[in-house]
């Protein structure tokens, strides 16, 4: 892909000075220098100190649309009622401050009044996987320690015969079901809030009295625990609440690049509505999404599970204006037929991450939605997320980036072999990344701490190098690269091949074991609607551009979106076997 045409006289400044402008003294932006946990790190002045004081700043925005899931709507002063009232419960149940909460629901929103209901008591919660199996929510639940559990109806059948075995659990609620519940131990959700729709008759209480510090724990969330058992990523208030601040930067910055005054938000202006097509219960859902949405009094619409129709029919409803999630969500939304069938105008962002992002899709989605601005950003777990973000002009200038680090943060790329020596621009090497998001400890794992979080920096596994001015290109998961006899193969570089082919829509590409080599690399696409191309004409595209001991010596036809864990990464053990046992025919 060709750079995209720029505005004559772009940048109109640097990065670094651009930064050195959105922080300055004075600033909503300001940054100031402070100790956590033994380190120096660069923190957001402003920022709002814990997820309760979200909660009760949101406030405000009273009868403003703050949630909607089909035909119910929530506003903020609802919302606020039913959060009062659930933390309140939650402490006649004995929760205090550092006991786990946990919850497993689908994106309802009930999950979002437990979320913050427990936040607001000084509450560690801890949001598990509800496509998870009954096993996989089992060991959450006792490896956190969790004394509370909120469920809908699917999540708590799964669990029904599984919850005797949680020692430290207390009580069950469970949301959404039609079945009397007569367990001692299990009460219904709405025997406490009610339904979305009476949450405004509630009475009208503060929430319960109880100090919380920016630094003190706030959530577990388990990595995704592809190679082994998940490890809980245990983050602060500040961590969380430090994307609030890292969208605003990159907002801003966007506009100082182009010359242009960054916009004063008015309290009085027009709500902005985003459609949540990730899962709650993933970082970025809950802490790039959710979050930030709350403290700005935007309007979330809430799907339970992603179907690219389903949101055209919700963007044009709600004139929603930004859509997130995986760069696939943005591939359907632009190749699927019936797009044309909607008035989707009201679009001015289409972000995503988590996966990798072929440079083609920042073209397309100019096309497609002429009014909207491509986004991505790179972060992990146990960075909360936003580490960089990019977007407009930097992004059509560097597709191939995740952009740069955000100011409170800092990036370097280090030899991965004794994980101390910075290496120089465009050198390859492990990212490591530093700031007041990154995750304090794995929960219950000093070992796997230790060998993760070093110094107030993150080993984040990711092979990447940093450009002259500190932009970030993502080369390949260090564990995903291949090794053919003695050649190293970064999988990204054939898949984003694989991707500018017109038509592949998804692509990863593994390891295939050989006696000689070692391991030869294998591809596992699937197409467009609509479109057609065969195993042949594929290698013949990647030999066409690449060395040809990187050229896969199968493809394999998937006939739907690539498996996918909760965090968006695709499960390439999954697809390994596709090359061992032929049960996805070509």
């Amino acid at each position: 892909m060709t750079k995209a045409a720029l505005p004559a006289g772009w940048p109109a400044m640097s990065i670094a000075q651009a930064h050195a402008a959105l922080t300055a003294q004075g600033s909503p932006l300001e940054m100031e220098t402070k100790a956590i946990r033994g380190v120096e790190l660069r923190v957001w002045k402003h920022l709002p100190p814990t997820l309760r004081s979200v909660v009760e700043a949101s406030r405000a925005h009273g009868e403003k649309t703050f949630l909607v899931y089909e035909d119910e709507r929530v506003t903020f002063e609802a919302f606020y009622r039913a959060v009062s009232a659930f933390a309140r419960e939650l402490q006649t149940r004995g929760v205090t401050k550092g006991d786990r909460v946990a919850i497993i629901m689908r994106n309802l929103p009930e999950w979002v009044v437990a979320f913050y209901g427990a936040a607001s008591l000084g509450a560690i919660v801890t949001p598990l996987n509800a496509w998870g199996t009954g096993e996989e929510l089992l060991f959450g639940l006792i490896d956190s320690g969790s004394k509370i559990v909120i469920l809908d109806s699917e999540c708590y059948q799964r669990l029904i015969g599984r919850l005797r075995n949680c020692p430290d659990l207390l009580h069950v609620y469970v949301s959404r079901d039609a079945e009397e519940i007569a367990h001692p131990l299990v009460s219904k959700l709405e025997t406490v809030i009610g339904s979305p729709d009476s949450w405004a008759s509630l009475p009208d209480r503060a929430l319960p009295p109880i100090g919380i510090d920016t630094d003190d724990d706030a959530t577990i969330f388990y990595t995704s625990g592809t190679t082994g058992r998940p490890k809980g990523a245990l983050a602060t208030h500040r961590g969380v609440n430090s994307n609030i601040m890292a969208a605003a930067a990159s907002a801003a910055r966007n506009f100082l690049r182009r010359g242009e005054t960054p916009p004063t938000p008015r309290a009085d202006g027009p709500q902005r509505a985003a459609l949540m097509s990730v899962p709650f219960f993933h970082v970025t859902g809950c802490f790039a999404v959710l979050n930030p949405s709350l403290a700005v009094g935007a309007k979330l619409v809430l799907m339970r599970k992603w179907d690219v129709v389903r949101a055209f029919e919700l963007i044009e409803r709600e004139r929603i204006q930004a859509v997130g999630g995986v760069p696939t969500i943005a591939w359907q939304l632009i190749e699927h037929p019936a797009r044309r069938n909607y008035d989707l105008s009201s679009l001015d962002s289409v972000a995503y991450g988590g996966a990798p992002a072929a440079v083609e899709l920042v073209r397309k989605i100019g096309e497609a939605f002429p009014n909207s601005a491509p986004g991505i950003t790179w972060g992990m777990t146990e960075t909360c997320v936003t580490v960089t973000h990019h977007g407009a002009e930097d992004y059509a200038n560097r597709p191939e980036s995740s952009g740069p680090a955000v100011p409170v943060s800092d990036l370097e790329v280090r030899d991965p072999e004794d994980g101390r020596t910075v290496l120089g621009p465009n050198e390859i090497g492990e990212l490591w990344a530093k700031g007041p998001q990154v995750a304090r400890s794995y929960w219950n794992q000093p070992q796997a701490t230790a060998q993760t979080f070093v110094d107030g920096w993150v080993r984040t596994g990711d092979l990447a190098r940093l450009d002259d001015e500190g932009f970030c290109f993502i080369v390949d998961r260090a564990k995903d690269m291949l090794i053919r006899g003695g050649e190293n193969i970064y999988c990204i570089e054939v898949e984003n091949i694989l991707y500018n082919h017109p038509a592949v829509m998804d692509a990863a590409v593994v390891g295939v074991p050989h006696r000689v080599l070692g391991e030869e690399p294998g591809a596992v696409v699937s197409l467009k609607p609509g479109a057609s191309a065969t195993e042949d004409e594929l290698r013949a595209h990647v030999a066409q551009r690449l060395a040809a001991f990187k050229v896969p010596i199968r493809v394999k036809f998937w006939h739907e979106t690539l498996p996918r864990n909760a965090n968006g990464k695709i499960l390439k053990n999954e697809l390994k076997a596709v090359f061992e046992d032929d049960r996805i025919q070509d």
